[in-house]
């Protein structure tokens, strides 16, 4: 067995030789450069070398003696022997023979980089990086090491680094025998990531488990900001499936603070051994308020990403999300790839089990951040400031902290939840919350010291990409099906879905596709200005004028800003299905509702009664708005041809009349939309009764229709269903709306025209959907909280009707 061995010469196989880190970079070096990864050369000083190191030291007999009867639960207990441990490890002499291996694989180094060469010293666990457990954060790594006693002074201080605290009770929570997992150390060239950026990936997303995505978090500076949670990241998400057929394009981001940079600490030289390689630097206001990366960047990660995914899946016979490190060279403007190691929550998951968490009550918000995870929990708010107070927390509480590191493993596994004000959803706290299934709110700013000590509060990540803090111990259920077990119904099922964050938490949904995406929800909580404000904000006044250059300012102009944001949004929803059917109507404010979103008060009329007023179809074309009809279209144009989501079908709501149909038809084929082109289809809303009265005309011009019942119940009873002192008269199951909708389906059908219902009724009355059924209405799109017990529904129709 050799005391070192070099990444050409290790691969998956040598493991118990490397360690976990080490195998891995060995195998991406052998095998995937040739495939245009690059991977930083290096070595690994192996498991040989770790045990001959504790021998020679006799240092295995007074280890056993501290660690053979510790109880890793007693905090005061962990403190003391793991320190004990540490000092054990650093009162070790390195022998002469390990010494000189070492400093002869360092200058072979240097002769393939250089003098100058620069480090980056790495623990490398036998247990680490393993399906079931990651050991993420648990051992030491040093970074800008140069010389030859800061090598060896770096390689002494990463095996101590195997008795930390986090360490010693991460073994114990994994049942592991605390001296069977030895510490290998990679010693490899350091991309040059401190005047450039670096960051953290997985080839599926860590929230719900969705496979079709390569989610990406990046910052400035050396990447372990991003670990540690020090920071909020930019982060990217990127769409297989349409990736693989050649549409290169980000499928959506967030701008992250990134408050801190770090890089190298210029004031080290050799003989100056000191464990600050590194510092902190406050990032630049300019540099915040962009992204780290550009596309271009983002898809040469994306590559990385799916070929090591594919790789590493086939070399396993099965699926293998992967859990990767990168880092961009400042020097030679190339990306690295500095780890690979299996995904450890998602992909373990079994069986066929649907969970749906759903909070019941309102209580007062608090505070909101990141969502880690989709549950919920409640608990006694405990903040925790220094690791010194660890002791002090109860099971049952929620921890409250700046961030957590490692060390507070030990609390984190007995807390109902997790709430820090530093952090991405990449950092430790995430991936140990994760992997601890306890629900987690990172990131949320000021957290600390908006909450109080001792308050009940309940901690929902059951929302989607944002998690909330609200007050009080609120209830909540737990819906679960078996999927398996669900079966299918002749009628599509599908599901109406506007919130692009809940996107992937509910692609696991057993649907036919999303019957409704409505792009008002984007508009209204992501773009938050009126699309008129965009394109001529010189007639607003200076303080909107300011705030929309806060909103856009990462992006080339306002229009960019609402074209990416807009199709970014609608992308998500489409991607949660894809490549089945998503029908994204174009937007369908009121003229009330326009006036609200940010600069809207300049661009709108106040109308008595905006329910029938200047809405849907009609401003598409009119002088006042069919500049923002051409944004919207430019958008969907993207997300259809540029994006490569053409399962996105198109849907215009609120068409009076045949000639604005063919008015709003010309217009979008004008703007590069054109009915046929690209196989692009065109839907209308049926939910005005002459789109009934006059459905063989309207089938001309449209491809579909989808049944608004709320609109339709309106207009046929003459109820304004925003009207309260009327609301008794709304009732989408008169005989009335019944035979307007009756006629629909029988219309669509004698024109070849797809029929479906995207309104709330089918939704809220088992009997609606039932008549919809039994008249053969092609599609039910439904709210996803009712889509498993409305399939089962139909399916007892279905088998009624067969009989």
């Amino acid at each position: 067995m050799s005391y070192v061995k070099r990444f050409s010469e290790i691969g998956m196989e040598d493991i118990f030789e490397v360690g976990g880190k080490n195998a891995s970079l060995g195998e991406m070096y052998q095998n995937l450069s040739s495939q245009g990864i690059r991977v930083p050369n290096g070595f690994a000083i192996t498991t040989t070398s770790y045990k001959y190191l504790l021998e020679v030291n006799s240092a295995w007999d007074k280890l056993h003696a501290l660690l053979d009867s510790i109880d890793p639960d007693n905090m005061s207990e962990l403190q003391e022997r793991g320190k004990a441990c540490r000092e054990i490890i650093h009162e070790c002499d390195i022998p002469e023979d390990l010494k000189e291996t070492i400093l002869s694989e360092y200058n072979h180094l240097k002769q393939e980089y250089g003098d100058d060469l620069c480090l980056a010293v790495r623990s490398s666990a036998t247990a680490e990086d393993s399906p079931e457990a990651s050991f993420a954060g648990q051992n030491d790594t040093y970074l800008n090491i140069s010389g030859e006693e800061a090598l060896l002074d770096a390689y002494k201080r990463c095996v101590a680094s195997n008795f930390t605290d986090r360490s010693i009770h991460y073994k114990y929570d994994n049942n592991f025998e605390y001296l069977d997992v030895h510490l290998c150390v990679v010693v490899m060239k350091m991309v040059r990531s401190d005047i450039s950026v670096s960051g953290v990936m997985f080839s599926i997303d860590t929230e719900t488990g969705f496979k079709d995505v390569v989610f990406i978090n990046g910052s400035y500076g050396l990447g372990e900001n991003i670990v540690q949670g020090s920071i909020e990241p930019d982060s990217f998400y990127v769409h297989k499936p349409t990736f693989i057929k050649g549409h290169k394009s980000v499928l959506k981001r967030r701008l992250g603070k990134k408050e801190l940079t770090m890089v190298l600490n210029d004031k080290l030289n050799e003989g100056n051994i000191s464990l600050e390689y590194t510092k902190n630097i406050p990032t630049t206001s300019q540099a915040k308020e962009k992204f780290c990366v550009n596309d271009e960047d983002v898809m040469v990660l994306a590559d990385y990403a799916i070929k090591v995914e594919n790789y590493y899946s086939q070399e396993a016979g099965f699926h293998k999300p992967m859990d990767m490190e990168w880092a961009k060279d400042g020097l030679d403007g190339h990306i690295y790839m500095v780890q690979a190691r299996p995904e450890t929550v998602e992909s373990q998951k079994k069986g066929s089990i649907f969970e749906l968490y759903h909070l019941l009550d309102k209580g007062k918000l608090l505070c909101e951040g990141q969502a880690v995870g989709t549950k919920i929990g409640s608990g006694k708010l405990h903040y925790i400031k220094d690791a010194k107070d660890l002791s002090s927390f109860a099971e049952g509480e929620v921890l409250l902290a700046e961030m957590t590191t490692p060390d507070w493993e030990p609390i984190m596994k007995i807390a109902s939840a997790i709430v820090t004000s530093r952090g991405g959803r990449t950092c430790h706290a995430a991936i140990l919350s994760r992997e601890l299934g306890i629900p987690a709110v990172i990131g949320a700013e000021n957290a600390t010291n908006i909450l109080e000590n001792g308050t009940e509060v309940t901690v929902s990540c059951a929302q989607g990409e944002i998690g909330y803090v609200h007050k009080g111990n609120l209830a909540y259920k737990i819906e679960k099906t078996d999927l398996e077990k669900l079966p299918k119904t002749k009628t599509e099922i599908m599901m109406n879905l506007g919130n692009p964050d809940l996107a992937f938490s509910l692609s696991s949904l057993p649907v036919d596709g999303v019957g409704l995406a409505r792009m008002e929800f984007v508009i209204n909580n992501y773009i938050k200005a009126h699309p008129m404000a965009l394109i001529h904000p010189e007639k607003l006044n200076k303080p909107t004028q300011k705030k929309i250059e806060e909103l856009t300012i990462a992006y080339k102009d306002n229009s960019d800003f609402f074209i990416k944001t807009l199709s970014e949004g609608v992308a998500t929803i489409a991607s949660s299905v894809y490549p089945k059917p998503c029908v994204v109507r174009m937007s369908d404010f009121k003229s009330n509702e326009y006036a609200s979103l940010l600069g809207g008060s300049t661009f709108e009329l106040q109308e008595e009664n905006p329910m029938i007023g200047f809405r849907g179809a009609a401003r598409y074309t009119h002088d006042n708005y069919k500049e923002g009809f051409a944004l919207e279209c430019a958008a969907m144009k993207r997300v259809r041809e540029e994006m490569g989501f053409d399962n996105v079908i198109l849907m215009i709501p609120f068409c009076r009349r045949v000639d604005e149909g063919k008015k709003v038809i010309e217009a979008m084929s004008k703007y590069g939309l054109k009915r046929g082109e690209n196989g692009l289809k065109i839907y209308v809303m049926c939910e005005i009764p002459n789109n009934i009265i006059l459905i063989d005309e309207f089938s001309e011009i449209f491809d579909g229709f989808s049944v608004g019942s709320n609109d339709l119940t309106q207009l046929t009873l003459g109820v304004d269903r925003d009207s309260q002192i009327v609301a008794f008269d709304y009732d989408e199951r008169d005989k009335g709306v019944m035979k307007m909708i009756e006629m629909a389906i029988s219309g669509a059908k004698r024109n070849n025209r797809h029929i479906g219902i995207c309104g709330q009724a089918p939704s809220d009355y088992p009997e609606v959907a039932e008549f919809l059924v039994r008249r053969g209405v092609d599609s039910i799109s439904l709210t996803p909280d009712s889509v498993l017990k409305t399939i089962k529904n139909i399916v007892n129709i279905e088998r009624s009707i067969s009989k």
